[in-house]
């Protein structure tokens, strides 16, 4: 599948479904997939749809071309300086990053070549990340004297607080081995291994209830903002309610059965 936003007849995201896993490609090769206003408001749209579509329990986002991400459009930005347009983009930008967190699926980003600004905010605020030991991390805009304010927003709630103020105020490059120390990825692979190891690892979280994917993300992206005591009190609702779906009942007796479990999302 195609998104009808493009360049030149040519879509800047592409769209591919199998086995409940949505692959979303990032294609601006020629751009390293800078995150263009069209393309940021396809990946948006696809989100959307992706939020109502049944058949669909893992999204895995990646990148056409020699890097997953290199950021915003800096010639788009530059071509329009204009307060309101700067708005409008970091706005949409937030909101891209915000509808990944409550997307009622997982995220999952498959990341090689560069991360870089805004594309390493995209890694940040996907639920689990795949990388490519070749693959490199920055928040470089301190470089061009563009404080990377908003990857700033995801980056400290996937790191800690002296790693991210590391990256923020030097904007140096972090390998894969290093990002993956601080908590920013999940995993690194040969690069020949990416496309299926995520694949492996979307396939694995695919097969757990889709209801029950959705009322943990909710919960784990919540609780994190509470305080500890408030924490405990909403998560023990949340098991309660959860307690009371159809999922846990057929799991719990497949588990004393030794039986595998068959999920009616409900």
């Amino acid at each position: 599948m195609a998104d009808e936003n493009s360049t030149g007849g040519r879509a800047l995201l592409r769209r591919e479904d199998g086995d409940g896993i949505a692959t979303l490609l990032l294609d601006r090769p020629e751009a390293y997939n800078a995150l263009s206003v069209g393309l940021m408001e396809a990946l948006l749209a696809e989100l959307e749809r992706i939020a109502g579509d049944a058949g669909t329990q893992v999204v895995v986002i990646a990148g056409a071309g020699r890097g997953f991400c290199a950021g915003h459009d800096l010639r788009e930005l530059r071509a329009n300086p204009d307060h309101g347009f700067y708005q409008h983009v970091f706005g949409l930008c937030s909101r891209l990053m915000q509808r990944i967190v409550t997307l009622p699926k997982p995220v999952i980003a498959r990341v090689h070549g560069v991360a870089t600004a805004a594309g390493c905010q995209l890694v940040a605020s996907c639920d689990l990340a795949v990388a490519a030991e070749g693959a490199r991390f920055a928040v470089p805009g301190v470089n061009i004297g563009l404080f990377c304010s908003t990857p700033m927003v995801a980056l400290s709630r996937a790191v800690g607080r002296k790693a991210a103020m590391e990256m923020l105020l030097t904007g140096d490059m972090v390998d894969a081995a290093r990002a993956r120390e601080l908590g920013l990825v999940n995993r690194v692979v040969p690069e020949a291994a990416l496309a299926q190891e995520a694949r492996a690892l979307a396939a694995q979280v695919a097969s757990k209830s889709p209801l029950v994917l959705a009322i943990g993300k909710e919960a784990f992206h919540r609780q994190v903002e509470m305080d500890l005591a408030a924490a405990y009190g909403y998560a023990s609702e949340v098991m309660a309610r959860n307690m009371m779906a159809r999922d846990a009942g057929i799991g719990i007796d497949a588990l004393l059965s030794r039986t595998r479990p068959e999920w009616c999302g409900r």
